[in-house]
């Protein structure tokens, strides 16, 4: 993985890399375990397990689970909040026994359940019992998890299992619309109403994505969509993210479900270092979004265009490749190089910026699509292969192309993201592979500029497979490849590998 900058303050630091953990299911042990046992006398009664919430608690989540259903017994479940029945934050939800595990937050809920503040006091596992023999008892576990602001969205991961537990390459779309915020689409009838959340799914899944983020402007309200419709897509990671729309540009913010104060420019937020420390404390990850875009009448507070100088260190990634800008005058590619040239390490990445879900031509979901190397499909594991670089963009958003360097002397390895140190005059072993169409050709770019390799082929004839040397002067660089088709359109765009 690679080694990120020093980022000014050992806080921060520790968040950042703290984001790029991957953490499992046992490694989060309950906050509470409540115990106890149902006999034949509370037959069709209800039975109130109170447990106290402490302060500063943002989520309750609860996994269910008893002895006896071979003997048909049943206990269905609710959630009170300190009001009971009585209040308006009492009644939390009711959801009989089709659920064995559940949350509440603010932002989200299990369906059955309520989202909405999370107040401190003594709250109460409902259960009801509507069948139980005359001979028989049931003894009940409840373990409770207590969510707390700046967590991980990905945690308790008892809520949010990997759905595929293998390393490889994964497909996703990294920015999109829909209902939360300006996305709309053709109604039955065909009027332009907001586009509901199930039909981006449904085209993503046409376009053969792993993952998509549901990066709505400044909103956090798809969150309860995703809590519902993520257990029926269970081949498609749905990522919570949020578009941070300023007057001076345009962030995505993934992997984090809490609201965050984007008004750059106010009293509260006065500059951008100010909302992107405050994001950096809810582990997620930061991409700048289409740079290079007008700031006008006509995309206002699109391009990137802080009143203030901007500490990048503070940033994860740039949205090089933004719907099919790729070989635009306002593609994102300049502005991301030139950061690299500075020596910020920003991971390049796509985005498709859909709108409609059910359009047919344009800027489709999927197209770009970034590809992630990651240890598995899951929300940490996919931000922490952005995060350290493990990227390529497939430009037209293709399910097959692929793109890979990395570069190798003694003991060293590095893929893309990765960095190397080479002494001056020491020689690096550069392979890239590449699948792509009879005719393409790969590119090495080293600092910004195309670089021929002496005698190394790079013609695509369906797939590539070359190695050759480079050799360095000591000095800091980077190194990544492209892959253009036979009239020179831009196919695939890779991450770079550093060197010192």
């Amino acid at each position: 993985m690679k080694i990120r900058s020093a980022i000014g303050s050992l806080v921060l630091m520790a968040l950042l890399l703290c984001s790029a953990c991957i953490v499992h299911a046992d490694d989060t042990p309950p906050s509470l375990v409540l115990k106890g046992q149902v006999r034949p006398a509370e037959n069709h009664t209800y039975q109130s397990v109170p447990f106290e919430v402490p302060a500063n608690v943002n989520r309750i989540t609860i996994q269910f689970d008893y002895t006896g259903r071979n003997q048909r017994t049943t206990i269905d479940l609710g959630l009170l909040g300190p009001d009971g029945f009585r209040g308006q934050d009492g009644f939390r939800g009711w959801s009989g026994g089709s659920k064995k595990i559940f949350t509440v937050s603010a932002t989200d809920a299990t369906p059955s359940f309520l989202p909405g503040a999370i107040r401190p006091g003594r709250w109460t596992l409902l259960l009801g019992i509507p069948n139980i023999r005359p001979n028989a008892t049931a003894d009940y576990t409840a373990k409770v998890w207590f969510g707390h602001p700046g967590d991980p969205a990905w945690l308790p991961e008892v809520l949010n299992p990997p759905l595929r537990q293998e390393a490889g390459w994964y497909r996703g779309d990294l920015h999109m619309h829909g209902a939360h915020s300006d996305g709309s689409c053709a109604s039955q009838s065909g009027k332009q109403v907001p586009c509901p959340l199930f039909l981006t799914i449904d085209a993503a899944l046409q376009r053969g994505l792993d993952f998509i983020a549901l990066s709505d402007h400044n909103s956090v309200s798809q969150a309860n969509d995703i809590r519902e419709l993520q257990p029926y897509y269970d081949r498609l990671l749905l990522i919570p993210a949020r578009e941070l729309t300023t007057f001076t540009g345009h962030a995505n913010l993934f992997g984090s479900d809490q609201p965050i104060d984007f008004r750059v420019g106010s009293t509260s937020v006065p500059d951008w270092n100010t909302l992107l420390r405050a994001a950096a404390t809810l582990h997620g990850l930061v991409s700048i979004n289409h740079p290079i875009r007008p700031d006008d009448e006509t995309c206002m507070g699109c391009g990137w265009a802080p009143a203030k100088p901007v500490d990048m260190h503070l940033v994860q990634a740039i949205e090089a490749v933004n719907g099919i800008d790729a070989m635009l005058p306002d593609s994102g590619i300049p502005f991301w190089q030139h950061l690299l040239d500075q020596g910020y390490r920003l991971t390049g990445v796509g985005g498709s910026d859909n709108h409609d879900a059910k359009q047919s031509i344009g800027t489709l979901i999927g197209t770009p699509t970034t590809v992630v190397h990651a240890s598995e499909l899951s929300m940490p594991a996919i931000l922490a292969g952005i995060r350290a670089g493990h990227v390529f963009i497939d430009v037209q958003g293709t399910r097959d192309r692929f793109l890979d360097l990395s570069a190798s002397v003694g003991t060293q390895t590095a893929d893309m993201g990765d960095a190397i140190t080479l002494a001056a005059g020491q020689r690096a072993r550069i392979t890239v592979k590449a699948s792509a169409p009879q005719g393409s050709r790969a590119e090495i770019i080293v600092d910004g500029k195309v670089w021929q390799p002496p005698n190394a082929d790079l013609l695509v004839r369906g797939t590539l497979d070359q190695s050759f040397d480079w050799q360095s002067d000591g000095k800091r660089h980077w190194i990544r490849a492209n892959v253009r088709g036979a009239a020179g359109e831009l196919l695939l765009v890779g991450n770079p590998v550093y060197v010192n």
